[in-house]
């Protein structure tokens, strides 16, 4: 091998250095190797290194920023640690589950709501139509066990959409579903503050303020970690769970043993709500309207097949079990609550101040220590259960940012392995939604189902073409599964489209439309600048840009003053290139007749100002301190300095017109010792380049000089 054949060796930057030492006897020579050591970096091998600290280098508002973000969430976790971080069964069924099994508390309610449109009477069809939901989730569910077992590493309706039926389908299903995590977090919110005011009726015209703080306290928690974030509100799911499973059990009791409904007060009815009931008939389409409001508690289905790998291993097994655990959690309650709702007959409160689960508990065991614990825990559940929107949410925009149709701000990480971006936003639209609707549940479930089971159609659909396309063993029983499956979402997501349309299902069935084709936007942007970026190794045109060529460069220095800032950026100026050439009109001359093969640098000062007087005495101190520079002056008589200065780059640059030749601005400023003074400055350096950064043939450079203490 010859010399030039020979790798490049990397320069060691933590390689042992000698120190001579002194010996006692002359003609010895002592040396001593010492290893440089710097902070929080370490070497792994020749040319890799590795940051060890995320301890930032700043001043005191930088390590105080630091210490509160660890305060707040938590040291950061390193990468090959993110399998600790997976969750079991017991954690996952929290961590995704929660949205499933919270909406039992709710479902009921919205169903009886529609009926009660007809008369108290039509509350008698309230427990067939909720078997009739619970048979409809048993269908999604083992549709969806299908779908893990197809897609272990996760996606759901997104992932297998895209893969069978194609791009477009693929956006419908997860647009779809993220605009119905979005609705989870708003309703679970607005859910879980309506039951704490059924306690506590003061609290009811605050409800939207205290559901925005719910959801930001749940972001802040998610913020810190999804294992951390489950573990956390396990404690409050399996506590709902068993109160409960125990309160419809003593339920059962009392109607098997007793048989006669306990004491039951309906709650007083003003004038205003009086009215809408018995408003309606009951017709076939209001009932399916009610079947179509207590279809809302198979919201959050999806969740465990989005988040399968949150899960430990083998992660599509726990995926499955945890899935079919939650389906039994939120039919048996469902089915429990309906049941002992009709049967002591609960009438829905109209003005949504006491919830039906309320007048449950409180027609069962009375209103005291108990009563309050149950709605507590039902109020924590709900609003915990805004959980599943964040730890799937991120997840699925993740996948979608992977595939350019989401900015891929979406698919990093945080320090605790967070999707921190997702989180973020999916906080704040949810918020807007809350004060917009007021905190309203009523008012927020019609747009929450319709594009749950255009998800869950699509999905179903994908998988159908996907047995019959792959032929794998068992395809058939498979395929009649997913097929069912689908058949059943679809006519469903009809009579939800229908039904719902006037009461706000329109809202997502026009937004899925517009989403769909800003997702595609967002692709072909991304798709253009990897056009224009990407170089292929085995394909070396004629650009400029795509091989090794000198550029002519024009260095252009604004200054105020002739003060150390600008003597700075002048010395760095000229340390670039030892050929240096000074000189205005001529030296612009040559640089613009500079060739593609040569390098050249043409260093200017510019001065621009509004006052010739002081632009005079500019001139002068400069000639008297010859910085090496030539300096440039430029009126501007309506008193501006970054538009003047822009009309002379627009000059320079049609002056050096060729594509090789670029002007750098190099922009003197001075940092403060102190971060509060930063407000004493106009900081017209931030205002330049700024003004700069779109200009495609002008490349910017700060030259800072820090001011001492």
């Amino acid at each position: 091998m010859t010399d030039t054949e020979k790798p490049k060796r990397h320069i060691d930057l933590l390689a042992p250095e000698q120190e001579r030492l002194r010996s006692a006897r002359p003609g010895d020579r002592l040396v001593r190797l010492r290893r440089p050591k710097i902070a929080g970096v370490r070497r792994l091998e020749d040319g890799v290194y590795e940051v060890i600290s995320d301890t930032p280098r700043g001043g005191a508002v930088s390590q105080a920023l630091y210490r509160l973000r660890r305060t707040l969430l938590g040291a950061p976790i390193r990468s090959e640690h993110e399998a600790h971080e997976r969750l079991s069964k017991k954690i996952g069924l929290p961590a995704f589950g929660s949205d499933n099994i919270s909406s039992s508390a709710y479902a009921s309610e919205e169903l009886m709501r529609v009926l009660l449109l007809a008369g108290v009477g039509a509350l008698s069809l309230t427990l067939p139509l909720t078997v009739a939901v619970v048979v409809l989730a048993a269908i999604v569910v083992t549709s969806y066990q299908q779908t893990i077992r197809a897609y272990p590493k996760g996606g759901g309706s997104y992932v297998v959409s895209s893969d069978n039926l194609g791009t477009v389908p693929g956006l419908i299903a997860g647009a779809s579903i993220l605009v119905d995590y979005i609705l989870t977090v708003a309703v679970s919110a607005s859910a879980g503050v309506a039951a704490m005011t059924s306690a506590f009726p003061a609290l009811y015209d605050e409800r939207a303020l205290i559901a925005v703080g719910a959801v930001a306290l749940i972001a802040w928690m998610n913020l810190r970690g999804i294992r951390e974030s489950g573990a956390i509100f396990a404690a409050p799911v399996y506590l709902y769970v068993v109160f409960l499973f125990g309160l419809i059990a003593y339920g059962v009791y009392r109607y098997v043993m007793e048989g006669q409904p306990p004491a039951y007060v309906p709650l007083p009815m003003d004038e205003a709500h009086a009215h809408h009931v018995g408003s309606q008939a009951l017709t076939a389409f209001l009932i399916l309207r009610a079947f179509a409001s207590g279809a809302v508690g198979l919201t959050g289905t999806e969740a465990i097949a989005d988040g399968v790998g949150a899960f430990k291993a083998p992660e599509a097994r726990n995926a499955r079990v945890t899935l079919i655990m939650m389906a039994a959690i939120f039919g048996t309650i469902f089915i429990g609550v309906s049941f002992l709702a009709s049967w002591i007959g609960i009438v829905p409160d109209p003005r949504e101040i006491e919830t039906v689960n309320s007048q449950l508990t409180r027609a069962l065991i009375g209103t005291g220590w108990l009563y309050y614990t149950i709605q507590f825990t039902t109020a924590l559940l709900l609003i915990l259960a805004a959980n599943t929107g964040f730890a799937d949410f991120p997840r699925l925009a993740s996948f979608m940012s992977r595939d350019k149709f989401l900015p891929t701000h979406f698919a990093s990480r945080g320090g605790r392995l967070a999707f921190s971006n997702g989180i973020i936003v999916l906080a704040v639209v949810a918020s807007i939604l809350i004060i917009i609707f007021q905190g309203s549940v009523t008012a927020l479930i019609p747009l929450y189902t319709v594009g749950v089971f255009v998800a869950f159609t699509l999905s179903q659909s994908g998988l159908v073409v996907r047995w019959w396309r792959l032929r794998e063993p068992g395809w058939q029983w498979r395929m009649s599964i997913n097929a069912v499956g689908a058949t059943v979402t679809a006519v469903v997501a009809i009579v939800v489209g229908v039904t719902k349309f006037a009461l706000g299902a329109w809202v997502v069935l026009v937004l899925l439309p517009f989403l769909v084709v800003l997702l595609l936007g967002i692709r072909r942007h991304y798709h253009d600048v990897a056009d224009q970026v990407t170089v292929d190794p085995n394909e070396r045109d004629e650009h400029p840009d795509t091989v090794a060529r000198a550029f002519a460069h024009y260095l252009l220095i604004p200054v105020k003053e002739l003060d150390r800032t600008a003597l700075r950026a002048i010395s760095y100026a000229r340390s670039l290139t030892g050929q240096v050439t000074q000189g205005g009109t001529q030296g612009g001359a040559q640089g613009g007749g500079a060739t593609a093969q040569s390098s050249h640098v043409v260093i200017q000062a510019v001065h621009v100002t509004d006052d010739a007087d002081t632009a005079h005495a500019l001139q002068e101190k400069w000639e008297r301190y010859n910085p090496g520079v030539e300096l440039v002056v430029v009126e501007s008589p309506y008193r501006a300095f970054v538009g003047p200065l822009l009309r002379y780059i627009d000059a320079v640059e049609r002056r050096h017109s060729e594509r090789t030749a670029v002007v750098t601005v190099l922009v003197p400023e001075f940092i403060p010792a102190h971060w509060w003074e930063n407000f004493l400055h106009t900081h017209t350096a931030l205002q330049l380049k700024g003004a700069l950064l779109f200009r495609p043939r002008v490349a910017v450079t700060s030259v800072p000089y820090h001011l001492e203490a």
